[in-house]
């Protein structure tokens, strides 16, 4: 194998790691992933050392050793990128070695990244805290108010991400703006319980997902990705309850125990 060659499967092989890894795949999954892309293409071993920001992976070929790092920007849930990456993974592997690269270059490169538009994701969204707020004890009014808020919410967020703000920045935003549009319930008299409306409201921004990767993670052994991801959450976390907190002491709703 050519040196060029070399380099081009190991450029491959970060990128598809640097993929799985902004789109929500687990690290064992990342891993295994490059290994089996790499062998496909021939090369003899592939080592991939991951942090939560960045991927390192080593190519060795007849004693010969390169090695290249890219960083991660962004960390998304689309696992429509994972499986569309599992499935070339497993085609090259079926396919014969000496024709493989050119077309897994072809196959990464056409890879869809489209998500669902907001318009579609946001309502239901509200639909799924909606039925949160039904499944805590709220009646239609509630229920109403809740699905109100978070899609109104989601929306937001949508917004600011688009727009480029800190992740963290935009959860706090969206929390105080869910919270805010919840509390409707509470000073309409709307419902049974409006404070549920306000809690179900803001459950858009719990981080599920990665706080299962992060266990995930530490659990098979990489601990320096499963510490990022629970710090990722833990950071989270704190932001929509600086968030809903804001809008509580904005409202004065002494009945979640803040005082006036």
């Amino acid at each position: 194998m050519a040196y060029e060659d070399q380099q081009k499967i190991t450029r491959l092989c970060v990128r598809c790691g640097l993929l799985l890894m902004q789109h929500g795949a687990e690290s064992a999954v990342v891993v295994d992933l490059c290994r089996r892309l790499g062998h496909a293409l021939g090369v003899g071993s592939v080592e991939c050392g991951l942090v939560f920001n960045s991927i390192t992976v080593t190519t060795i070929y007849s004693n010969r050793c390169i090695t290249t790092l890219r960083a991660s920007t962004s960390q998304n849930i689309n696992l429509h990128v994972v499986v569309q990456i599992q499935r070339i993974v497993l085609d090259l592997e079926a396919m014969p070695r000496t024709s493989t690269l050119e077309h897994a270059v072809e196959r990464f490169d056409a890879i869809d990244r489209e998500t669902y538009p907001t318009w579609v994701v946001a309502p239901m969204v509200g639909v799924a805290c909606a039925c949160f707020a039904y499944l805590a004890g709220g009646d239609l009014g509630v229920v109403a108010v809740t699905w109100v808020a978070g899609t109104c919410g989601l929306t937001v967020r949508k917004w600011l991400t688009q727009h480029h703000f800190n992740t963290f920045v935009a959860a706090l935003i969206t929390a105080f703006i869910a919270s805010i549009l919840g509390s409707i319930a509470l000073a309409t008299h709307t419902g049974n319980d409006p404070h549920i409306a306000i809690a179900s409201s803001v459950l858009l921004l719990l981080p599920s997902f990665p706080l299962i990767n992060s266990f995930s993670d530490m659990l098979k052994g990489y601990m320096a990705m499963g510490v990022g991801r629970l710090a990722f959450v833990l950071v989270m976390t704190l932001s929509t309850c600086i968030g809903i907190l804001c809008a509580l002491l904005l409202l004065r709703i002494d009945q979640w125990g803040i005082p006036t």
